[in-house]
C-alpha cells in the first residue's frame, strides 16, 4: 500500500498484521492455545482421575506409613488411639453416667468400640479433607494433575487406617461371645457405602478448606458436637425413648450415625433391627451417592482455582 506525499515521493506504509483486531480468545484459537488450568468436563476429568488412579494408591500409602513415623510405636497407633478413646468414653458414658442403659456389658462394650471406630474413620476423613489442598500448596502449585486424587487419597488412607484397626474391632466383638455369622457379611457394603460418603464430605470439605483455611481451626467443635449426636456412646432409640419421636427420628437418619448402627448390627448378635430405623439401607445408600456425586462435581466447579492467589 503506498500514498503520494506533499514532495511528490511515493512512501510505502506497512501492511496491516495479519492477528491485528482479533481478540484474545480468537488470537489463542487461531495459534492453537488453551488456558493454563482450565477446568477440563466432567467426563474428562474422570478420565484423568482413573489415569492418577496409581498415584492415589500409592499418595495414601505414603501417608498412612508417614503418619506415625516419629513414634516408638509406629502403626500401633491406628489402633490405640480409638481404643484409648474407646477406653475414656466407657469410664465417663458407661460407668459414671450409666449411657449403657437397656444393654449388657457384652453388648454396650461391643457398641462403643464399634461406634468409635466407625465414627473416627468420618471425622479423620473430614479433617484430612479440611487440609487437603491448602496443607499441599507446594505440590498443587507444582505438578499438573486433577486436584481431586488428593482429598480422595486421603479418605482412602483413612479407610486403610480403618482396616487395621477392623482386626481389634473383630477381637473385642468375639471376646464378648459375638462370633463370626453371616450377618458379618454385611461389613463390606457397609464400608463401601460409608467409604463413598466420606470421600464425597471430604471433596466438599477440601473446596471449602482451600478457600477458608480457618476453617480447619472450626472443624473440630463441629465433628465433636456431631460425635454426641450419633450415638456413638449411647443407643438413641432407648436413650431418648421418653422424648417425642422426632427427635430420634432426626438423629437416627443422620449418616454418621446409619452406618454406625449398620456396622453394630453387622457384628453384635444382641443389636436386632428394633434398634434401626425405617428404610436403613435405602437411606445409608442415599446419603452415599447424594455426597460422592454432589461432593465431586461441587469440588471439580472450583478445579482451575485451587492453589491461585
Amino acid at each position: 500500500m503506498s500514498e503520494t506525499t506533499h514532495d511528490a515521493t511515493v512512501a510505502v506504509s506497512a501492511p496491516a498484521a495479519p492477528d491485528e483486531g482479533l481478540t484474545a480468545r480468537e488470537l489463542a484459537e487461531k495459534h492453537g492455545l488453551s488456558v493454563s488450568g482450565a477446568r477440563p468436563s466432567l467426563i474428562e476429568y474422570v478420565r484423568q482421575l482413573w489415569g492418577r488412579r496409581h498415584f492415589i494408591l500409592a499418595f495414601s500409602q505414603a501417608k498412612l506409613t508417614a503418619q506415625y513415623s516419629q513414634a516408638k510405636l509406629g502403626q500401633l497407633w491406628q489402633v490405640a488411639t480409638p481404643l484409648l478413646n474407646a477406653a475414656v468414653y466407657f469410664f465417663i458414658f458407661g460407668l459414671l453416667l450409666e449411657a449403657d442403659r437397656g444393654m449388657s456389658r457384652e453388648v454396650y462394650i461391643p457398641f462403643l468400640v464399634t461406634g468409635v471406630f466407625v465414627f473416627t474413620f468420618t471425622q479423620s476423613s473430614v479433617m484430612a479433607g479440611v487440609r487437603a489442598i491448602s496443607g499441599n500448596l507446594g505440590l498443587v502449585r507444582a505438578l499438573h494433575f486433577p486436584r481431586a486424587s488428593l482429598p480422595i487419597s486421603f479418605a482412602l488412607q483413612q479407610l486403610q487406617q480403618l482396616l487395621f484397626s477392623m482386626i481389634v474391632l473383630f477381637a473385642v466383638a468375639i471376646g464378648f461371645g459375638h462370633y463370626p455369622d453371616l450377618s458379618w457379611a454385611l461389613i463390606v457394603p457397609v464400608l463401601v457405602l460409608q467409604f463413598c460418603f466420606n470421600t464425597g464430605l471430604a471433596l466438599i470439605m477440601a473446596r471449602a478448606g482451600a478457600k477458608t483455611p480457618d476453617l480447619a481451626q472450626l472443624m473440630p467443635f463441629v465433628m465433636r458436637t456431631w460425635m454426641y449426636a450419633s450415638g456413638v456412646m449411647f443407643s438413641i432409640p432407648i436413650f431418648l425413648e421418653d422424648k417425642p419421636a422426632w427427635i430420634a427420628n432426626l438423629l437416627q437418619w443422620n449418616p454418621a450415625a446409619i452406618y454406625m448402627d449398620l456396622m453394630r448390627f453387622a457384628l453384635i448378635d444382641d443389636y436386632g433391627s428394633q434398634y434401626l430405623p425405617d428404610h436403613v439401607w435405602a437411606v445409608a445408600g442415599g446419603w452415599a451417592v447424594l455426597f460422592a456425586l454432589g461432593g465431586f462435581v461441587y469440588f471439580w466447579k472450583a478445579e482451575e482455582r485451587y492453589g491461585r492467589g
